[in-house]
């Protein structure tokens, strides 16, 4: 099995590869979670890949269990802003035929008033996923579980579980 270093330093794996990297991670409990996320793609060849990023995802907030931000995003002024998942359509959520592009960062940044919240959207729970039980962020309104495992004291390697995705969507989160 090849090390989480070599993975993030070769910039691409597989799925079976990295779901093998993940069961090997110890679990996270929410305590660790705490605080704010900068968040970085973990490519499998999953049609997410590089998506988040196109729309100038930054990571994730966790103020506490029940006070979650799952989408930090910055804007071109370089200006952090939560989104609303609920009011991102699922299926540009999956983004399977969307484009990775200047044009499509400057859309979603023009949508930025209609998708922005000053709410948590998301908690933090203990759950067992792929037979161990590890802090996951639950989603409010939409069938997603982000689960997490320990690479160290400040990253954590993140499967995103969506009802209806054939395969996990995998990120990186280092703390800040």
């Amino acid at each position: 099995m090849a090390s989480f270093e070599s993975i993030v330093a070769h910039g691409q794996t597989s799925t079976d590869e990295a779901l093998v990297l993940f069961d090997s991670l110890p679990p996270a409990s929410q305590t660790f979670m705490h605080g704010k996320w900068h968040g970085e793609g973990f490519n499998t060849d999953h049609p997410m890949d590089g998506l988040l990023e196109t729309f100038g995802w930054h990571g994730k907030e966790f103020i506490d269990d029940n006070s979650v931000h799952p989408l930090v995003c910055r804007n071109n002024r370089g200006e952090l802003f939560n989104v609303d998942p609920q009011r991102i359509p699922m299926s540009l959520a999956t983004g399977a035929s969307l484009p990775r592009s200047t044009f499509m960062s400057r859309i979603f940044l023009g949508l930025k008033p209609l998708l922005q919240t000053n709410k948590p959207r998301a908690r933090l729970r203990m759950m067992e996923y792929r037979g161990k039980v590890s802090a996951t962020m639950v989603y409010d309104h939409l069938p997603i579980h982000d689960v997490f495992r320990k690479v160290d004291e400040n990253t954590v390697l993140g499967i995103m579980d969506l009802r209806g995705l054939d395969n996990p969507f995998f990120f990186v989160l280092r703390r800040e």
